[in-house]
């Protein structure tokens, strides 16, 4: 399942910092200056589970398999990018092609790192990047309703759709991200087929200092200007977890604590990112490997099976499941099996989050 999420948010906000501490390594330059990315930098990242070393350790198995997460470090926006400004035309083009948003909005102040605007103010950030999205969407809202009414001469059918494209015009003018709209029924597929950049699910990072991380009264200012709720944002030292990425297992402990914290606040953005892409995780388990599969949220288990292998799906007959809580209390598959906690589930079963599976299929 390839889908990617895109990190964005105006020049030296920290975007290739986290960038960096996502990957554990220096791929992305991260300079003092606007537009140190142009090209887009491209990063693969395992999503921590937790289980897999407990299953892995149940099933003695020699090796784990995590899944994985693609994140894309897109170029600094600036005011009037939806006219050029910047590399507005490159940021925009970029961000089409990700399936959702991180947006990182600067909170520390270092005056050795130089602001676009000339000082931090987050909420004016954060305007500036949402009312960019949505003047570009407008400009595709228009086109999308020019052309709909050419074709709606020859086939009235048409006008609900268009009637919809002109409600949503008229909410995207009032300064409204897409994603904010009431939709119903066809409403969503006709939204959806738009592909609007302030339509794609959005994650916000606010990038702190390091005496700011245990004090989330500082995002108060940003809820209504975001459109959102303290739930989807995650307050992060980017530059702390850049730092932490180069330090021996004990001595991140040591430094986790003395930030206050319990984990790393990368964790929080990967997990938060892959629920932004409605991705759940199920759970195979063996000697040979114990390993991580992602799928969307509603998917069935034939396709579930299909995400393993193609033959899976084709030739599928039933999975046998347990949840991994009840896998982990009886402690191996014979156990849990015997104490009747595993499943047969047919092709209507919708997987859900934790699942362990094991799937059986004719060749």
């Amino acid at each position: 399942m390839s889908l990617s999420i895109g990190i964005v948010g105006l020049p030296n906000v920290g975007k290739s910092t986290l960038f960096n501490a996502l990957l554990g390594k220096a791929q992305a330059t991260a300079s003092n200056f606007p537009f140190c990315t142009i090209d887009p930098n491209v990063g693969i990242v395992p999503v921590p589970d937790d289980r897999l070393a407990v299953l892995a350790k149940l099933e003695n198995s020699a090796k784990i398999v995590p899944t994985t997460i693609e994140f894309v470090d897109i170029a600094g926006l600036v005011k009037g990018a939806n006219e050029g400004e910047g590399l507005g035309n490159k940021f925009l083009a970029h961000i089409r092609e990700v399936d959702a948003i991180i947006e990182v909005v600067r909170f520390f102040v270092d005056k050795n790192v130089i602001h676009v605007a000339g000082d931090i103010n987050p909420k004016s950030d954060s305007e500036t990047i949402n009312t960019e999205l949505v003047l570009a969407d407008l400009q595709t809202i228009e086109k999308r309703i020019s052309r709909e009414e050419k074709e709606a001469k020859t086939n009235p059918k048409l006008k609900p759709k268009i009637d919809f494209y002109r409600r949503l015009q008229q909410h995207l003018d009032q300064g409204l991200s897409a994603r904010a709209l009431h939709t119903e029924n066809e409403e969503k597929i006709w939204l959806k087929e738009s592909q609007l950049l302030s339509a794609k699910p959005i994650l916000y990072i606010a990038n702190v200092d390091y005496q700011q991380l245990n004090d989330p009264t500082i995002l108060a200012p940003l809820k209504d200007v975001l459109q959102t709720d303290e739930a989807n944002i995650i307050m992060v030292n980017a530059k702390a977890e850049a730092e932490l990425i180069d330090l021996p297992p004990s001595e991140q402990i040591e430094y986790l604590t003395e930030l206050g914290l319990n984990e790393p606040g990368l964790n929080k953005v990967i997990k938060a990112g892959y629920k932004l892409l409605n991705l759940i995780t199920f759970l195979t388990a063996g000697p040979i490997e114990t390993r991580a599969w992602t799928i969307s949220v509603g998917t069935k288990a034939p396709q579930a099976a299909g995400v393993i292998h193609t033959d899976f799906e084709r030739g599928f007959i039933k999975a046998e499941i347990v949840r991994y809580e009840d896998f982990v209390s009886a402690g191996s598959t014979k156990k849990a099996t015997e104490l009747g906690k595993v499943r047969q589930e047919g092709k209507e079963y919708v997987m859900q989050d934790g699942d362990v599976v094991y799937f059986k299929f004719n060749v």
